[in-house]
């Protein structure tokens, strides 16, 4: 009879690659007070910050280690999106009950290249779906590029009433003084002055710790190709701008640190299971032919 077939050999392990697609909705983020010629208190100050949406791809490679236990490296370089950032203050009110205010306006755009060792747990499959925690740990180069700045500070004009000299000061031979005081229109309104500064920001690329929850659902399309479906928070740490120039003063300053960006990501993936079951090779039909030994003769 023939040789008994041999059992299924295992190829490759649990290796298998992965790619990713999603799109990405940021938290508010912190902005370092950039004005440092703004004496005001934080009290009077107020802030509008923020970081937009965008989008990222990645792939990477990983192993299954059981049939729960998995994990995987990779790596991701999230699209441009916008930093948006605004400061309103009060500054201090006068003698006279006049006061002032300012206003700071600045953008750029925010880039960024992740990198993230990942592991998960798989809960368990039901009809083909397979629901899945995770967390990963890993390096942000975080981006910020064309970044600028617009001020205007409005307070009330001072000026010298030449026309009402005043004499005094127990001198008779006293040159006159001259009261300084707001200026009026010809409606007797206030009136204010106006001055705007414009900064300008080096480009800058920054390393900083980031960190990730997962959360999704794989669907087994086969034993070896897996679509996933997946929620993830990313923190990508902080970014920062170069030094920055002023138009108005020509003078070099500090740059804009952008604390605690925070990604909340919807994400496609697909897993492809480089290892599996797959048959051994067959047997031979037949062993080596010998051909089949002839009658016997005796020769007399």
């Amino acid at each position: 009879p023939p040789p008994p077939y041999a059992p299924p050999i295992e190829v490759g392990g649990g290796w298998y690659l992965r790619g990713d697609v999603g799109a990405s909705v940021y938290d508010r983020a912190k902005y370092s007070t950039s004005y440092d010629y703004n004496p005001y208190p934080d009290a009077n100050r107020s802030y509008g910050n923020e970081v937009g949406g965008g989008g990222f791809a990645g792939a990477g490679v990983g192993y299954q280690f059981t049939p729960f236990l998995r994990a995987d490296v990779t790596g991701e370089y999230r699209y441009s999106t916008g930093l948006r950032g605004s400061e309103y203050y009060k500054g201090y009110t006068d003698e006279n009950g006049l006061g002032s205010y300012g206003i700071n306006k600045s953008s750029g755009h925010f880039d960024s290249a992740v990198v993230l060792a990942n592991a998960y747990f798989d809960l368990g499959t039901w009809y083909g779906i397979t629901p899945f925690v995770g967390a990963g740990a890993g390096y942000a180069f975080n981006h910020v590029s064309g970044y600028g700045s617009n001020g205007q500070y409005t307070s009330a004009s001072y000026a010298y009433d030449y026309g009402n000299p005043q004499y005094g000061g127990g001198c008779p031979c006293a040159p006159p003084t001259y009261n300084y005081a707001p200026v009026y229109d010809a409606n007797g309104n206030v009136v204010y002055n106006n001055q705007a500064n414009t900064k300008s920001y080096k480009d800058k690329t920054t390393g900083s710790f980031a960190w990730a929850l997962h959360a999704g659902l794989a669907y087994n399309v086969t034993d070896a190709f897996k679509v996933e479906l997946a929620y993830r928070y990313l923190n990508l740490g902080h970014a920062s701008t170069g030094a920055s120039f002023s138009t108005c003063c020509g003078e070099a300053g500090a740059g804009v640190k952008v604390k605690d960006i925070e990604a909340h990501d919807v994400k496609i993936g697909v897993r492809y299971m480089l290892g599996g079951l797959v048959a051994a090779p067959l047997p031979p039909l037949m062993n080596d032919y010998q051909p089949a030994p002839g009658p016997l003769v005796r020769k007399y």
